[in-house]
């Protein structure tokens, strides 16, 4: 699915229903929570705080999926394209982090130029 298609497809999920995006300082505790509950799982897997006796397994993807949600519902709920946001940032890393480490040898997919 692209960036856009997923865009798309929230807003189709959130425009059902009356109240529709929320505020953006709303969104932005949303998604402060929403990271932080990725903080946790990732906290459990590979930090020092191992899980609870009986508590259930988290699921790291489902976690990483509700943020990208959130970046959606703000993005959509101010009109910002992040299939155009993403390819911009890329050029900004490309430009600037060109030298910062060692490459490797490899093909990969980037983002056209834009000019």
């Amino acid at each position: 699915m692209e960036i856009r298609e997923m865009q798309q497809e929230v807003d189709r999920w959130i425009s059902q229903f009356e109240e529709g995006y929320w505020h953006p300082l709303a969104m932005l505790a949303r998604l402060t929570e929403e990271v932080g509950e990725l903080a946790r799982e990732v906290n459990h897997l590979y930090g020092q705080k191992p899980k609870k006796p009986g508590e259930p397994p988290g699921d790291l993807a489902l976690e990483l999926a509700d943020v990208l949600f959130i970046i959606v519902c703000y993005a959509n709920s101010l009109g910002i394209d992040l299939e155009e946001a993403f390819c911009r940032m890329m050029q900004k890393y490309r430009q600037r982090d060109s030298d910062r480490w060692t490459k490797k040898k490899s093909d990969s997919k980037e983002c056209e130029e834009i000019g």
